[in-house]
């Protein structure tokens, strides 16, 4: 657990579609269910079985003056103290995070790369980053969450910038 928010939720049945061989747990937290998995089928991340990441949802494009709604402002400042950041893989994201870098890296900002389909476009966003921390991640979800449907887009405390 990195922070309880104090709606925190077991992450077994998150994990079960990934193993689906494994038999649901009766007790999440007993010793004989802490691994879901045998060591065996555990091993090192391979980036082309995590691509493409798509999310149809999200586009390119310019949030023109949009901002965030009352009510997910305050769940930000209550919950989520890092400013993050959705990009892409596409010319203008890439521009957007090589230009933006000094200030994501001021801010402490961590990035979702949420549009990659092949390891050269992860490479590619990388080097725009240039050590700014970013992971891979549909971000539909997200946006859907947020109330946004456009990237590259840097989301703080204080609501929308691009």
């Amino acid at each position: 657990m990195i922070y309880d928010s104090r709606q925190t939720r077991p992450l077994a049945p998150l994990l079960r579609p990934l193993f689906p061989n494994q038999p649901p747990a009766a007790d999440a937290a007993s010793p004989k269910n802490q691994n879901l998995a045998p060591a065996s089928t555990l091993g090192p991340a391979d980036l082309s079985t995590l691509l493409p990441v798509q999310s149809p949802g999200l586009q390119v494009g310019d949030i023109a003056g949009r901002q965030l709604a009352p009510s997910v402002l305050a769940r930000l400042a209550q919950g989520n103290p890092r400013p993050f950041f959705l990009v892409g893989s596409d010319e203008v994201s890439l521009r957007w995070l090589a230009h933006h870098r000094n200030t994501l890296q001021s801010l402490g900002a961590v990035g979702m790369l949420v549009q990659a389909d092949t390891a050269e476009d992860v490479r590619s966003a990388v080097a725009a980053a240039q050590g700014v921390p970013m992971t891979l991640g549909a971000g539909d979800d997200l946006a859907r969450a947020l109330g946004i449907d456009r990237y590259p887009i840097l989301i703080t405390r204080e609501g929308l910038q691009q």
